[in-house]
């Protein structure tokens, strides 16, 4: 019996260093593939910008007008729309610094830090934000989480200030992403649009590296999401689903939900909108296929963002080099999906 024990092991052992042997070459393909397939595709051009000076866009402001739009060949600098489209080396930053400051601009930052997200997330978000995000103008932090007494100490420059508030935890991941739109509707009604001419909302799981400054304030704000800038748009991950009404067939970009922001009307406008077609889908059993993001798309494909941040503004380095990303100014953290949106 032992003799026959033993000799199912070393069979075992056997069978699993053939099958190790198999897998290995074929992970190292995979992979190999997958590079190959980032590098071809951050060679394909993208659109080009039609216009050949910033005078010739529809403003945000004055200073847009100074903007450098053939300063990126590489690049498209401008959408169809005539919105600019806000990269490296196309703006002066000490303009657009002394216009808002002169018009007296403020910004609401706004993150969602529910569950293990705020012990992963919080404390590196906040202190990079705070050595990065908007530095010429007067911030005001809006942190919501289920554990309001667990939010970090942050030293907090002048003219900077930090509000927590507490919020449900929902018992999905998806419902907490798709209802913090009704959340922004209501804060901004009761309080931001009190004390805040801008706002911004960003996924907690990141960290600012780079100047993200005034340039990026506008009426409505999207972001051009790092992972398909260079794909075509049959490719673009729209919800394909005629039932819910974030369907879309074809689009102008595929945006970020990651980050999006504007002056506080717009910004209600938006999640208010997005917020009754989640709520829409719910009664009809839908749910979008990238859930608020989805819901971000439709909407921004039928009212035009007045201004389209490129991926400097939410990089992911695992995507590795791209010729066209000069800088980085904010990026994604490690994802831990399988712990953290387990509850």
């Amino acid at each position: 019996m032992g003799y026959c024990k033993i000799q199912c092991v070393h069979k075992t052992r056997s069978i699993w260093k053939i099958m190790l042997i198999l897998c290995v070459p074929l992970s190292c393909v995979l992979i190999f593939r997958s590079l190959v397939f980032t590098f071809f595709v951050h060679l394909m051009p993208m659109s080009k910008c039609s216009l050949e000076s910033g005078k010739m866009l529809t403003l945000d402001n004055a200073v847009d007008a100074s903007l450098d739009l053939l300063s990126r060949p590489d690049v498209q600098t401008c959408t169809s729309w005539k919105a600019p489209i806000i990269w490296e080396g196309m703006f002066d930053p000490y303009l657009y610094d002394k216009e808002h400051k002169e018009e007296g601009s403020s910004v609401a930052l706004i993150v969602f830090a529910v569950g293990r997200y705020l012990d992963v997330y919080l404390e590196s978000f906040l202190n990079s934000s705070e050595h990065h995000f908007m530095l010429a103008l007067p911030v005001t932090y809006y942190v919501f989480t289920d554990i309001p007494e667990k939010v970090p100490d942050i030293k907090l420059a002048p003219q900077r200030s930090l509000k927590v508030i507490k919020v449900e935890r929902h018992s999905r991941w998806q419902d907490i992403s798709m209802m913090r739109m009704k959340t922004i509707s209501e804060v901004i009604e009761e309080d931001i649009r009190h004390h805040c001419t801008y706002v911004f909302c960003f996924d907690v799981d990141q960290v600012f590296s780079g100047r993200f400054g005034s340039e990026a304030l506008g009426d409505t704000v999207a972001l051009l999401h790092a992972h398909f800038y260079h794909l075509p748009k049959n490719l673009f991950t729209y919800d394909r689903n005629p039932k819910s009404t974030a369907y879309m067939e074809t689009g102008d970009f595929y945006y970020h939900a990651a980050v999006f922001g504007g002056s506080w009307k717009s910004v209600k406008a938006l999640t208010e909108t997005c917020y009754q077609n989640i709520m829409e889908d719910k009664k009809n059993n839908v749910e979008a296929l990238w859930h608020d993001e989805s819901h971000l798309n439709k909407y921004l494909w039928l009212h035009k963002p007045s201004r389209v941040l490129s991926p400097e503004y939410c990089w992911d380095n695992s995507i590795g080099y791209s010729r066209d990303i000069q800088v980085t100014r904010l990026l994604w953290a490690p994802k831990y999906y399988d712990t953290l949106r387990t509850f």
